[in-house]
């Protein structure tokens, strides 16, 4: 994009202030219009996103503060099913670890397609390959942290079996 602009001020007329051939290029209303259609789907998804990553938070959040329930207790004071319990609730953390990871990667990746959206209305380097890859990624991204988040409410469906159960 740099170079673009100091290639544009190189070869723009000596009459013509190199801050107005900036202006010039960025104030295509149309083209403005079409990036900013361009980029509703991925903000849509940033949005969906961002609700599915409040609802991991709010069973994280539940998980952790159960943890330190049973962890507050005296090691003697425990009994054999907090001690099961104890160990599905640091599996199902570890799931939700990584369902929080994803999905934040992912909100970034698609944060980065939608700047690059816009970036690409206003430079002459062909980026689509870019942006295609990287709207891959964040669908990778994506659907690896709805598979983590989708083990844990599995795992939290089958609850904390013991050998009596």
């Amino acid at each position: 994009m740099l170079l673009d602009l100091l290639a544009a001020a190189a070869a723009a007329p000596a009459h013509t202030p190199f801050v107005f051939e900036i202006f010039e290029r960025t104030a295509s209303t149309p083209r403005v219009q079409q990036v900013v259609q361009l980029s509703l789907a991925p903000a849509f998804l940033l949005s969906g996103i961002g609700a599915v990553m409040n609802v991991i938070m709010s069973r994280m959040i539940w998980i952790a503060k159960r943890i330190e329930t049973i962890e507050d207790k005296i090691e003697d004071q425990r009994t054999p099913r907090q001690m099961r319990e104890f160990g599905w609730l640091m599996r199902r953390r570890r799931l939700m670890q990584g369902a929080i990871f994803f999905s934040t990667a992912a909100a970034v990746m698609i944060s980065l397609v939608i700047g690059l959206l816009f970036i690409s209305a206003y430079i002459t380097a062909q980026i689509g390959t870019v942006i295609a890859m990287l709207w891959v990624l964040t669908m990778a991204l994506l659907v690896t942290g709805l598979g983590f988040f989708l083990l844990e409410t599995r795992l939290a469906a089958i609850g904390a079996q013991g050998p009596e159960e």
